[in-house]
Order: C-alpha cells, then sequence, then structure tokens
C-alpha cells in the first residue's frame, strides 16, 4: 500500500501551524485519494478528537475549518468556542484565522461533509463546496476561498497536542562555570582587526521599556561580579532615557576596560511624533551624535546643532545595531536605512521570564519553550532578520545575586555581538580602511614627536577641525603682520 502524502508545501504547512499553539497535524482523510463521498471522511474522521479540515481550490486558495470537538453525525448543532476558520493565499503574508462568534455553534454533526455553516464540504458527495451562510463566523466569501467553490483537493488532519516543552531543544547552550569564564576571556580578549579602532560599538533600538538600559546593567553586573545600576531603568509610560548615552564597562571595580560601548537611546513609540525619532538612529550610526544628546521627539538633530559631531571617524560610528521586538513599522524603516550602511543587526527577546512560565521557573528552559521559540520565528519572519540573529535573553531585574544562567545567556548574547561586529569592519570599503590606517599612522607620528615632557602626559593630543585649523592659521598669520608693523613704527620713533 502507497504512503498517503500531504499536499501542503513546508511555507504553507509552517502558515497553518501558526494558528496554533505546539500541535502536530496527522493526515487522516485524502479526497483524491479515499473519494470524495462523505461516508468515506466519516470513516475515517468520526471520534478522532480535534481535526482540521484543509480544502484547495483552483483559484489558489487553501482554507478550511478547525474543530476541537469530535465528528460522530448525532444531527446536533455543535458549540465549540475554540473553532475557527482560516484562509491561506499567496497574495497574502499571513493566514487569516475567523473566531467562531460567541454563542453561535461552529458546526453541524450530520451525515453530510463537515458543515460549518458558510462552508459545506463535500457537498453532494462531490469535489464542491457550498456556502448556505449563517451567524456562526464573520467572512466575506471573497476572502475566504475567492469565491470558488471548486475543489482540487481536500484533506482533513488530527491535531495533536506536543505540550509547552519541545523534545529537542532548539538552541544548544551549555550552562557551567566552565562556559561563563569562557565568554569573559573571549570577550575581553577582543580586538577589531582595525587599525584605530580599539572596541565595538553597539547600538540598543527598542520601544519604551524593552529593557535597554537594563540590558547594559546587567552586561555590566555579569562583568563586574555584583549588581549595577549605572544606567537609569524602571518601568514608565515614557521613556526614562531621554539622552544618548554611551556606555562602557571594566571588568570589577578599577579592572580593565571590557573592548564594547554600549550606546543607548530612547525609547521608540507608536506615535510619529512621539519616542525617538528614526532619522537620530542614522545619525547615530553615522557616529554625529554625542555622549549625553539630548533627543527630541519632534525634530531629529541637524548638521551645526549643539551635540552633533562633525568630523566623524570609524571609532565613532555604529559597529553593530541591537533591537528590541514591537513596533514593526519603525524599526522596519529604521533598519532599510541601516542596512544600506552594511550594519549588522541582532535582535533581543527580552523578559522571556515574564513571556514564559517555564522560564520563570528555570531559565535554562528557554531552549525548551515551545512559547519562546514560536516568538522567536513570529519576529523573524516580521522583521525579516534570520532566526539566528534573534538572542532571548534575560535581564537583572529582581535580582540581588548574579545568576548562572542569567549570566551565560547575556555573555552568549554579548559575544555574538562581537563576532557580527567583525563582519561589519570586514565589509569595510578599502577606503575607510585606509583612511582609519592614515589617522592611526598620523597619530603615532604626533606621539613620537612629542617632548619627553608631553610624551609623559597622560592626555589626548588635541586636535582641531579643519575649518577651525584654517581660522587659527589666519589668526597667526594676521598677528605677525601686526607684530612686524609695530617693530616698523618703533624703528620710525
Amino acid at each position: 500500500m502507497s504512503v498517503i502524502t500531504s499536499r501542503l508545501t513546508s511555507d504553507e504547512r509552517n502558515q497553518l501551524l501558526s494558528l496554533f499553539n505546539n500541535v502536530q497535524l496527522h493526515l487522516l482523510y485524502k479526497a483524491s485519494v479515499h473519494g470524495f463521498p462523505a461516508n468515506q471522511f466519516h470513516f475515517r474522521c468520526d471520534k478522532q478528537g480535534p481535526t482540521v479540515c484543509v480544502a484547495y481550490n483552483t483559484s489558489g486558495f487553501i482554507y478550511g475549518a478547525y474543530t476541537s470537538k469530535d465528528f460522530a453525525q448525532t444531527n446536533q448543532n455543535i458549540i465549540d468556542a475554540s473553532a475557527f476558520l482560516f484562509s491561506i493565499s499567496k497574495a497574502r503574508p499571513q493566514p487569516i484565522r475567523v473566531a467562531v462568534n460567541a454563542g453561535q455553534p461552529a458546526f453541524v454533526d450530520a451525515a453530510t461533509g463537515p458543515n460549518f455553516g458558510v462552508l459545506l464540504f463535500l457537498n453532494n458527495n462531490g469535489a464542491t463546496v457550498a456556502s448556505p451562510g449563517g451567524a456562526a463566523y464573520t467572512i466575506a466569501p471573497v476572502t475566504l476561498h475567492g469565491n470558488n467553490l471548486y475543489l482540487t483537493e481536500f484533506e482533513v488532519y488530527r491535531v495533536e497536542e506536543l505540550g509547552e516543552n519541545l523534545e529537542r531543544p532548539w538552541r544548544n547552550v551549555q550552562w557551567s562555570e566552565n562556559k561563563r569564564q569562557e565568554l569573559k576571556k573571549n570577550i575581553q580578549s577582543y580586538s577589531p582587526d582595525v587599525r584605530g579602532v580599539k572596541e565595538a560599538r553597539v547600538l540598543m533600538v527598542g520601544q519604551v521599556g524593552a529593557g535597554k538600559s537594563s540590558f547594559f546593567n546587567s552586561i555590566n553586573s555579569a562583568f563586574r561580579g555584583n549588581m549595577t545600576s549605572q544606567a537609569i531603568a524602571g518601568t514608565a509610560g515614557k521613556s526614562l532615557t531621554v539622552q544618548f548615552r554611551t556606555y562602557t564597562m571594566k571588568t570589577g571595580k578599577g579592572g580593565s576596560s571590557v573592548p564594547l560601548v554600549l550606546c543607548d537611546t530612547m525609547g521608540l513609540e507608536e506615535d510619529t511624533d512621539a519616542g525617538l525619532n528614526p532619522d537620530d538612529v542614522i545619525n547615530i550610526c553615522r557616529g554625529h551624535v554625542q555622549d549625553r544628546y539630548q533627543f527630541s521627539s519632534s525634530a531629529p538633530l541637524h548638521e551645526g546643532a549643539p551635540g552633533f559631531r562633525r568630523h566623524v571617524t570609524l571609532k565613532d560610528k555604529i559597529h553593530l545595531s541591537l533591537m528590541s521586538q514591537k513596533i514593526l513599522n519603525k524599526f522596519t524603516s529604521i533598519r532599510k536605512k541601516v542596512n544600506q550602511m552594511g550594519i549588522p543587526q541582532i535582535l533581543l527577546m527580552t523578559k522571556i521570564d515574564e513571556a514564559c512560565p517555564l522560564v520563570e521557573k528555570d531559565v535554562k528552559n528557554v531552549c525548551n519553550s515551545v512559547y519562546v521559540q514560536k516568538k522567536a520565528r513570529e519576529v523573524s519572519e516580521a522583521l525579516g532578520i534570520p532566526l539566528s540573529c534573534v538572542v532571548p535573553v534575560k535581564n537583572y531585574c529582581k535580582e540581588l545575586e548574579l545568576n548562572l544562567e542569567v549570566d551565560v545567556l547575556l555573555l552568549s548574547a554579548v559575544e555574538l555581538m562581537l563576532n557580527y561586529a567583525d563582519n561589519f569592519f570586514e565589509n569595510l570599503p578599502s577606503e575607510d580602511q585606509d583612511e582609519a590606517d592614515q589617522q592611526e599612522h598620523h597619530k603615532s607620528n604626533n606621539h613620537a614627536n612629542q617632548t619627553p615632557d608631553a610624551a609623559g602626559s597622560s592626555a589626548a593630543p588635541f586636535s582641531l577641525p579643519r575649518a577651525h585649523k584654517q581660522s587659527t592659521e589666519d589668526l597667526f598669520r594676521c598677528s605677525l603682520r601686526k607684530m612686524a608693523e609695530e617693530v616698523r613704527v618703533c624703528r620710525r620713533k
């Protein structure tokens, strides 16, 4: 006997599965194989528990209905609050799901084909669908099936719950003290392979309350070895971060600096005139925004304004962009511009312990959580970011002591950031790398030409912008002319 296979493609199957929690589909009935008469459907599908009917038509629609109740030919109207209709079309990026209206019967449990009121499958024991109507579901026929009631195939699947835990983790993580120390060592020894740049600059972008400032505090705590709260963090309706801040970290009190600068921004908001202005993100990425610049929701930073860095070097620019989920329209706009600049992006899934009870119970459940995996896939598809760039993390918020599992997640995220920052440096145009080398060479020559006293000074050499240099030279020449005139006057006297 030949194996009966589903007609659903991988993408169509994933779209259908996205309408459920953690389930698998078991094919019970396929009309092109078992026949279109209703008795063939009942023979294979009665008393099978939750099922989903999947219809295919010549217009390319895949549509149908789900019920959690048995088919049993009782000739009764069946109430099922979990029932819904669905429609999948290549013309739409996401499937449509329409729940049964409250108090209305989900389907008629008769000896006919599956009868959901607006959909009567296997009408007259044939490859057609009738649409008698009714008040159970509210959806236009053209949206549901394109007004095409002719079937090319009809399948019924048993819907089987898989529970809250995956059989195998969707991402492998080593939860050990050795791993924590290994991650710290790798991060501390990081060095960009570009002269003139000593650390990676990572920009954090996200909605209000996403946990951007808390993420920095958590990373800082992991390196310091104790809880810290250097960045202002908390819960509020508006962004607590109103300035552009660049934060560095040290390995313990008075320890060496970590080669990473986290740049914190004002939170994004849904309203166009509230929260961080997307154009300011571009100014930050280009290195034009100075530390402690005060954000304005109404207008982005413009050239010539206080806080605008006119002369930018590679070390001032952003090498990686971190994004928290939500507010997709603004994110999409920002991503388009950031992509043009060649800046890689990682999406942090914060507050995973609040989202999933299993993770709240034990952080190590993050890679076994059906819910976390599902949300990771959803934001990956919504933003067009590869799933490998979606990183779940937990910030320190209520803890008073460090936690091994939390540190491993945080440090793993930082290691990935540095790897992606390296990708940015490797993809730099040759002229940008040459500019960085020239700046480093010029800096080295200045240091070599200093007097012994100056060389011993810890102050960095001061470099005027080009326009200021010109005005200084003019002033110097003007002073020389004035001195010469005074000398001539003295000689005449």
